[in-house]
């Protein structure tokens, strides 16, 4: 009720806790599979414990509340699945692991299977924001800096600048989820239970594992290296901010006394029929805003002591599937955002001429220095806008009167200079740029 942000995403689903017992078992699955392809364990124990290892025969509320008496949800799973695959070949249950292997693991898993409907929303979004883009190549509006009117710029810029940030978040994602390992190294990661039990190059294990699970192999047992971790905090950090640069800008313009884009759709308020609400931007922000902090306990758990970490690796768990879900949520929220997003470009024109023509002084400087110098033309200008604003005229036509009396070239335009629509640089040289990127 307190997450609507995450709700019925697809992140809600691959992180649930039904999810996390789907991924415990698999890892608890794959390693006695590894195992066996290794000559380390009957192929009937692989069978039997892959068989055993259906989340539908365990009972999630009940593995939560046992955790207490180990830390962890991984030691009552262990009896369990021991207990659900039989006296012949439970003993090949966990066998060799520790249980943050298993956890670990079960995390990266979750976290792979979170990330693949993330980044399909992530392409979604993008290619809303490539069409808005073209569409609007040429568009003018107000450049704004610092919240005030500073030159003109286009939408179709402000949308490929967007897009450009999503692409960034996406192939970072991308790279860190085809990075992420799985995790095994035994007691305190030197894999020697293995060996115990007959390895001779417990090494070859984890990779074996990995394969089991179509995860990276791991160079070593990261039990206390976090880069792992703190890689997928760091890139679900950037995109829920990529998103949120998105979202506010959107706030922004879709204000009532701005109105220049609007949502699709927006909400309704309890008490004000009247209203519609930005209600995606609103959430997208909303997760912009909590991710750095979140990120940052994942951060803080790289400082893990000795060889298994006690306190800095329980508190990644919570924090990370928050990521996860936060970052999933707002990355559904900017799909729809983008491919329903409205534009008013005579808004936009209506908020260029606001300012009587002051929007382009940049432009009538550069212009009017070789022609006045630039003490002359600072001077002017100066006055030209303190009456633009007293007397509520068009810097156009005050310019014209002012250069009745000068020395200047015949073909110089007031009316053309002061068109904030033929002052937008190279923007669109600049979006075309921008849309070339895949």
């Amino acid at each position: 009720m307190l997450a609507p942000g995450w709700t019925g995403s697809r992140a809600a689903t691959t992180t649930s806790d039904s999810a996390f017992l789907r991924a415990l078992l698999d890892a608890e699955a794959a390693l006695t599979r590894a195992q066996a392809a290794l000559g380390l364990a009957p192929a009937a124990a692989a069978r039997a414990v892959t068989a055993a290892a259906h989340a539908g025969h365990f009972d999630a509320h009940s593995l939560a509340v046992r955790a207490r008496a180990g830390g962890n949800p991984v030691i009552p799973l262990v009896a369990d699945l021991t207990k659900a695959t039989g006296e012949q070949y439970g003993p090949y249950v966990h066998r060799g692991a520790t249980s943050q292997d298993i956890m670990d693991t079960a995390t990266v898993l979750v976290a792979v299977r979170t990330l693949e409907p993330l980044l399909a929303d992530l392409g979604r979004t993008a290619d809303a924001l490539a069409v808005l883009a073209a569409a609007h190549r040429d568009t003018p509006m107000p450049g704004r800096t610092l919240t005030q009117h500073a030159v003109p710029t286009t939408f179709g810029l402000k949308a490929a600048g967007w897009r450009s940030l999503v692409l960034d978040a996406r192939d970072r994602v991308t790279a860190v989820r085809d990075s992420l390992p799985a995790q095994l190294g035994g007691a305190a990661g030197t894999l020697a239970a293995f060996t115990a039990y007959g390895a001779t190059d417990a090494t070859a294990l984890p990779a074996a594992y990995a394969r089991e699970l179509g995860l990276a192999a791991p160079l070593l047992p990261w039990h206390t290296l976090r880069t792992p971790l703190a890689d997928l905090a760091g890139c679900l950090a950037l995109t829920a901010g990529a998103l949120g640069k998105f979202a506010e800008d959107v706030l922004t313009l879709s204000r009532t006394e701005i109105a220049e884009v609007a949502e699709a759709g927006g909400g309704g308020s309890s008490a004000m029929p009247h209203k519609a609400n930005p209600v995606r931007s609103t959430l997208i922000a909303a997760a912009a805003r909590r991710a750095p902090q979140l990120a940052a306990t994942l951060y803080g758990s790289l400082a893990a002591g000795d060889e298994r970490p006690a306190g800095a690796w329980h508190a990644e768990w919570e924090p990370l599937r928050d990521l996860l879900r936060l970052t999933g949520g707002a990355a559904r929220d900017a799909a729809e955002l983008a491919a329903g997003l409205r534009v008013f470009p005579d808004t936009m024109r209506q908020h260029l001429d606001s300012t009587h023509g002051l929007i382009v002084s940049e432009r009538l400087s550069a212009e009017l220095a070789p022609v006045l110098g630039r003490a002359r033309a600072k001077e002017l200008l100066t006055e030209l806008a303190r009456r633009a604003h007293a007397e509520g005229r068009d810097l156009a036509g005050l310019l014209a009167e002012s250069l009745a009396g000068e020395d200047v070239p015949a073909d110089l335009d007031p009316a053309a200079l002061t068109d904030p629509a033929r002052y937008t640089g190279s923007a669109g040289t600049l979006t075309d740029r921008a849309l070339e990127r895949r």
